[in-house]
């Protein structure tokens, strides 16, 4: 932990170099986040206790753990339905705990998980942590929020500056541990080029700083990177936990560019780009709902 009190890990592995930041915020004592960093495993993750729900720290833990423990060797195609399928297990134990500590309890965490291998990447998340892609300077959202906020946002009620500042900007639609038989899980995926940076986040950090803001320090020394948006966050006085995982892409063999990304969701309707079917990437080994 360095001075700031800020927890930090560092990992490197192959063409990824990866860094993890989390601290509590000016206003909590208890740090309900989790993160994985295991560029090892081209797998890394964010997960934030559901605010205002019972053990939200146990809930994120719960989710850490279990993929953290996934076992190195797997292929691309087996790490994501191996992904899925913890995620699935958290959801079914989490929301068993809940029910065990009574009515209207909920043990219930957001998550979003990034999988990486060659120049190919999948996002799979619930909730409204965060992923985002910089690329030459210019931030890109991979994620779509899962929460009430945003559904206004989509149907035209408020706009992006009002949700910000909503009476009901905490609520969320889709978690895992929520009170549903099945966990719904969106992903998108993509490809990946040299000098590409990645960051997952809790909704501490993106609440906090504007989308401005992330660029601009997600584009400063890599080595730094995650450990500068948490101060920053810090500075502006957060007072939500926020933590934060980067990852930095270096040049490989080859690298392929993207132009578009695909959403495997209901009603999504964005282009889908062609991955080379010689490359192990990360896909399901059978198309199916996400």
């Amino acid at each position: 932990m360095s001075d700031s009190g800020i927890a930090q890990d560092t990992a490197r592995f192959g063409s990824f170099r990866s860094r993890a930041a989390t601290h509590a915020g000016t206003a909590h004592r208890l740090n309900e986040d989790a993160y994985v960093n295991r560029p090892d495993l081209g797998l890394w993750a964010v997960a934030d206790g559901a605010g205002g729900h019972e053990s939200g720290e146990v809930a994120s833990a719960e989710v850490a753990n279990l993929l953290q423990t996934i076992d190195a060797g797997l292929s691309a195609a087996e790490m994501l339905v191996e992904v899925r399928s913890r995620l699935e297990a958290a959801h079914a134990r989490l929301h068993a705990e809940g029910s065990r500590q009574g009515a209207g309890v909920m043990v219930a965490t957001t998550v979003v998980v990034l999988l990486a291998r060659d120049d190919h990447f999948a996002c799979l998340w619930a909730g409204d942590s965060r992923a985002y892609l910089l690329r030459d300077r210019t931030l890109t959202r991979i994620t779509r929020d899962h929460s009430l906020v945003q559904a206004l946002v989509e149907s035209g009620t408020i706009s992006e500056a009002e949700a910000v500042h909503h009476p009901q900007a905490n609520v969320i639609t889709r978690a895992v541990g929520a009170d549903s038989d099945l966990l719904e899980l969106e992903k998108r995926t993509g490809q990946l080029m040299a000098g590409d940076r990645l960051l997952l986040c809790s909704d501490g950090l993106c609440k906090t700083l504007s989308e401005e803001q992330l660029a601009e320090l997600l584009s400063g020394d890599a080595d730094t990177g995650a450990e500068r948006l948490v101060m920053a966050a810090l500075t502006a006085r957060v007072t939500d936990n926020v933590t934060v995982v980067t990852i930095g892409v270096d040049a490989g063999e080859e690298t392929v560019s993207v132009e578009s990304v695909s959403v495997e969701t209901a009603g999504a309707g964005a282009p889908v780009a062609s991955a080379p079917q010689d490359k192990e990437q990360p896909a399901e080994a059978e198309p199916g709902p996400a």
